[in-house]
C-alpha cells in the first residue's frame, strides 16, 4: 500500500519536543514495517507563521514570505528525518521527482514545501497523485471536516464521509472568508477531486491515530471517498 501522509507543523512540532517527534517517527516506522511505501509532507506550523509575521513587518513581499515558510517546513522535515534513522532518504525532497524516486526505491521520503503560492496541503495532494498513492492522510489539528469552525461554533457538525466534489464545495466558501480556517486548503481539495484520491482527514496529535487509519481504516475523522470508490485492498486483507 502506497501512502502519503501530510503531517501538520502544529501537530509535529508545536514546540521543540524530541519525544513528540520520536512518537510520530515511530508510527511511520511501524507503517513501513507493515509494508507501506511512504511519503511524508511536513508543514511549518506556528514557527513558520512567526517568521512570516516578522518578515512581513520588515517589508518582505508575498513570494519572499512564502520562501520563509518553505524554509521552515524543510527544517521540520529534517527534524523528522533525524528521528527516522536508516529507513529514510536522508535529505528532504525538494520536488516531486526526488520524493517519487525515494519512495519507489523503498525509502521513506520526507519533504516540506516546494514553491511559493502552494501550501503543504497541496504538496501532499500533488505528491499522492504523482506517485499513484492508494491513500492520502491529513494529520491535522482538527478531527476531520466540519460545516463550521468547531473552535468557534459549539454545534458545528462533522462530516463522516464526503466525495471529493463535496469536499471542494465545502472548502471553497471557507477559503473566501477572512480569517477562516479549514483542515485542508482549496487547491488541495481540487487536486484530490482531480485525482479521485482516497483521503482521510483526522486529528493527528496522537501518532497512533494515523497508524490505525492506514492499517485498519479506523479513525474518528472524515473519509473522502471517490464516487464508486472501494475500500483499499490492504484493509480488506487485514
Amino acid at each position: 500500500m502506497r501512502v502519503v501522509i501530510s503531517l501538520g507543523g502544529s501537530v509535529l512540532a508545536p514546540e521543540l519536543d524530541p519525544e513528540r517527534v520520536s512518537g510520530h517517527a515511530a508510527a511511520i516506522e511501524r507503517l513501513a514495517d507493515e509494508g507501506c511505501e511512504l511519503g511524508t509532507v511536513v508543514g511549518g506550523g506556528g514557527t513558520a507563521r512567526d517568521y512570516i509575521g516578522a518578515a512581513r513587518e520588515l517589508g518582505a513581499n508575498e513570494v519572499q514570505l512564502d520562501q520563509f515558510g518553505i524554509d521552515v517546513t524543510r527544517i521540520n522535515a529534517r527534524l523528522l528525518i533525524a528521528a527516522l534513522g536508516q529507513m529514510v532518504d536522508p535529505t528532504p525532497a525538494h520536488n516531486y521527482d526526488e520524493a517519487g524516486d525515494a519512495i519507489r526505491r523503498g525509502d521513506i521520503s520526507v519533504m516540506g514545501g516546494v514553491m511559493p503560492g502552494q501550501t503543504t496541503d497541496a504538496v501532499a495532494a500533488a505528491l499522492a497523485e504523482y506517485v499513484d498513492a492508494d491513500l492520502l492522510v491529513y494529520a491535522t489539528g482538527a478531527d476531520g471536516i466540519y460545516d463550521a469552525d468547531p473552535n468557534e461554533v459549539d454545534d458545528a457538525e462533522q462530516y463522516g464521509e464526503l466525495t471529493p466534489a463535496e469536499l471542494v464545495d465545502i472548502i471553497a466558501p471557507m477559503s473566501r472568508d477572512a480569517g477562516a480556517s479549514a483542515p485542508v486548503d482549496l487547491l488541495a481539495a481540487k487536486l484530490i477531486e482531480r485525482s479521485g484520491m482516497r483521503t482521510v482527514v483526522l486529528d493527528g496529535h496522537d501518532p497512533a491515530a494515523v497508524e490505525d487509519a492506514v492499517l485498519r481504516g479506523e479513525h474518528t475523522g472524515t473519509d473522502i471517498v471517490p464516487t464508486g470508490g472501494e475500500e483499499p485492498t490492504y484493509w480488506a486483507q487485514r
